[in-house]
């Protein structure tokens, strides 16, 4: 666990619990219902081991995570109460997840900035989580110009802002590749 904050995890398992909770009444398909329920129970399962089993737990610094995460749960939650397509439980939530995971990140960026310098894996692993959304939008770029499809204006506008967040990463991240040298972030 070291390098990794438990914060962030904390707060993807709450974005696939409140995204995924149509599962219980909505049926798409089995293929749905299955993919929804393995990001709930892996997000859960990293959570768990986190906390609980005594061998990963010790190599985590409490110190470093500091990141006032419930901040980012009541912003999201008020933004999602404020701005939403249809005032129901269900789409609520959906935004809630939507906002929730556009900020989700920040307390593993700022744990990574606290501790200067970055584990290879840990900084591949932040590195994918950026260009999975960064993917994303290129997928409804593309999608906009040969389907004549438009996502969601609040996961449009989350998404650009979850991929900025990443936009410091990223650019020491390629430094650091360009140079083959250690990414480190500065304090």
């Amino acid at each position: 666990m070291s390098g990794i904050s438990f914060k962030t995890q904390w707060l993807y398992a709450v974005v696939f619990l409140a995204r995924y909770v149509d599962v219980l009444t909505d049926f798409i398909s089995v293929y749905n219902t299955v993919m929804k329920l393995v990001f709930i129970a892996s997000s859960a399962m990293i959570v768990w081991w986190m906390r609980m089993d005594r061998v990963v737990s010790r190599s985590y610094d409490k110190q470093l995570d500091t990141f006032r995460h419930y901040f980012l749960v009541a912003g999201s939650l008020a933004l999602a109460l404020l701005l939403n397509e249809k005032f129901t439980f269900k789409e609520i939530l959906w935004a809630f997840s939507i906002y929730l995971e556009a900020v989700a990140i920040l307390p593993q960026l700022v744990l990574l900035q606290r501790s200067g310098n970055v584990d290879n894996l840990t900084g591949q692993y932040v590195f994918f989580l950026g260009a999975y959304r960064a993917f994303y939008i290129l997928n409804w770029i593309y999608r906009y110009f040969t389907e004549a499809y438009f996502s969601r204006w609040i996961a449009c506008v989350s998404g650009l802002v979850q991929t900025a967040l990443y936009a410091d990463f990223f650019y020491y991240y390629f430094i650091s590749w360009k140079n083959n040298a250690k990414l480190k972030l500065p304090a």
